[in-house]
């Protein structure tokens, strides 16, 4: 990497706050043009990292330099920094009493004195490139959380940064938006845009990045390509990250429950991980015909029922735990039943054990 390419360097970066020490040594340095997809446990400091490298939040110790000039503490210095390194908050941060036009143009205007004219054109161009130029008119609580977030995009696209940090973009929206904003990630990643992206979005992160830093206790733990960082960690606490199971984990007390909220939460666990609409209909029938139908309509005396779905995102897998009370009771030797031929059809494997409680475990074919 030679000095020319580095746009933005960090040395020794540390953060304390009265409780908690976020970040206790953070090095790195991002090239022009290259995209960069933070990762880690929640509480290891990724959003703190980003905000302090646009001075949201004032570093206890170690250097940011952007341009090879170190970032000081002079207001007069971050307002300037501020106007080339645009950030996107997890929250939109939209300006409820202007509608998406004046959301747009009115930093240009204020912070780098665009004339009115010319900021006007640069937004409505930002806004056909992101499909949204006949949102032009409406104010924020007329979109939706995409066209929000999208907007949010546009708004700092519209300063002309030259590093975009992007704060858990997708963390607020519903499954079903969270893939129009990750489109539009992807899109800015082929136009050259240097980014910093904090995403729990594993699949998102491998597929767009140049470069993965995987965070842990308050440093850059690992660093490598996706391939490197997704199927080879070199480092145990990198591996277990990667590798971890997701999980989705629902009780049921008693036969009081609004059955579509469930189907919902589930539909939703399913989304988030980018499951297969094969694989959510899986865990859908598990829970309709197994749960529901074998277990709580037909039994009064199983409760509580505990139903913990696991996938593992690396290996693409989706485990189904069942845990019920009542006497010894394996509901899938019912051979005639409609439920349980279901069931069987869609499962790969079925382990039923009872150690004071009955314990059902499925794997997902």
């Amino acid at each position: 990497m030679s000095n020319n390419d580095i746009l933005l360097e960090v040395k020794h970066l540390s953060k304390k706050f009265a409780d908690s020490e976020p970040l206790k040594d953070v090095n790195c340095s991002v090239r022009q043009g290259e995209v960069i997809s933070i990762i880690g446990s929640s509480g290891t400091g990724k959003s703190t990292f980003l905000r302090c490298i646009n001075r949201l939040e004032k570093p206890s110790g170690g250097q940011i330099f952007f341009h090879g000039e170190e970032i000081s503490d002079n207001p007069a210095v971050i307002r300037q920094m501020r106007q080339k390194i645009g950030m996107v908050f997890q929250s939109f941060n939209l300006f409820s009493n202007m509608n998406v036009l004046e959301n747009i143009i009115t930093a240009p205007m204020m912070l780098k004195n665009v004339e009115r004219a010319d900021a006007i054109k640069n937004a409505r161009n930002l806004l056909e490139m992101v499909g949204l130029a006949e949102k032009i008119t409406n104010y924020p609580d007329e979109l939706s959380g995409g066209q929000k977030q999208r907007i949010a995009i546009v708004r700092a696209l519209a300063m002309e940064p030259e590093i975009i940090l992007f704060d858990e973009p997708t963390s607020a929206l519903d499954p079903s938006m969270v893939d129009e904003v990750l489109a539009m990630i992807r899109s800015l990643a082929t136009k050259n845009y240097t980014m910093m992206i904090v995403t729990h979005e594993m699949r998102f992160a491998e597929n767009v990045s140049d470069r993965i830093f995987f965070m842990n206790d308050g440093i850059i733990y690992e660093e490598g390509t996706p391939q490197e960082i997704f199927h080879a960690p070199k480092k145990d606490s990198t591996k277990i990250f990667i590798n971890r199971l997701k999980t989705f984990e629902k009780t049921f007390d008693n036969a009081e429950f609004d059955l579509m909220s469930v189907q919902g939460e589930i539909e939703s666990f399913a989304r988030k991980q980018f499951m297969s609409n094969r694989r959510n209909m899986t865990l859908q029938l598990i829970f309709e015909e197994l749960v529901y139908e074998l277990l709580i309509n037909r039994r009064k005396n199983l409760f509580p029922i505990t139903m913990k779905m696991f996938y593992n995102e690396v290996l693409d897998e989706c485990e189904v735990k069942i845990t019920y009370c009542g006497e010894k009771y394996n509901p899938l030797e019912e051979i005639d039943n409609i439920s349980v031929t279901i069931i069987n059809g869609i499962v790969q494997i079925v382990d039923y054990n009872f150690d004071g409680k009955n314990i059902l475990n499925l794997k997902c074919k």
